[in-house]
């Protein structure tokens, strides 16, 4: 299994969300964003948790090089409060399972919590990486939604949803 952990954001991280800040990492969620919006992406990571509403983590190999993003936050969905689930991870470290391994663990984050029984994700519908994370991670397949993301774009996405309240399935 990939040998990954997760971290919490830190004001160290600027420079990993800059490097996932391109057209190949960002191009299933809308693009690159300016340095403004990154700069500003970047103190709501370090400062989230703070708010009670989730948590943004950095993904960090044991040689303690950071390969990627993920993190939990709140939101209503169809009516009913659930956590939503988002990650992604430097090109030359993908294909090795670390986003699977971190998406469990945040999955784990946000199971201790008990406020809110359904996590789920949204990836792209064209988005074969990420749809695979959340099968492996032990999400199930709600079906095909429209999904606004970024604010303003409207994008065909699976709904993934795994229970909070459920023990965690085994790796």
């Amino acid at each position: 299994m990939a040998q990954v952990r997760i971290e919490p954001w830190s004001e160290d991280d600027l420079d990993l969300l800059r490097q996932l800040n391109t057209p190949e990492t960002r191009r299933h969620t809308g693009g690159p964003e300016t340095d403004e919006q990154v700069l500003a992406r970047h103190d709501k990571y370090v400062h989230f948790a703070e708010t009670g509403q989730g948590c943004m983590f950095t993904l960090v190999l044991t040689d303690d090089t950071r390969v990627g993003s993920v993190g939990y936050w709140a939101r209503e969905w169809r009516e009913q409060p659930v956590y939503e689930l988002g990650w992604a991870v430097l090109p030359a470290y993908r294909g090795q399972g670390l986003a699977t391994v971190a998406v469990r663990a945040t999955v784990d984050v946000a199971r201790a919590r008990r406020t809110r029984r359904y996590a789920h994700a949204y990836p792209s519908v064209g988005n074969p990486a990420s749809n695979a994370v959340c099968r492996k991670a032990g999400f199930t397949l709600l079906g095909e939604t429209g999904f606004e993301y970024p604010p303003g774009q409207m994008m065909r996405a699976n709904d993934w949803q795994i229970d909070l309240t459920a023990p965690p399935a085994e790796s």
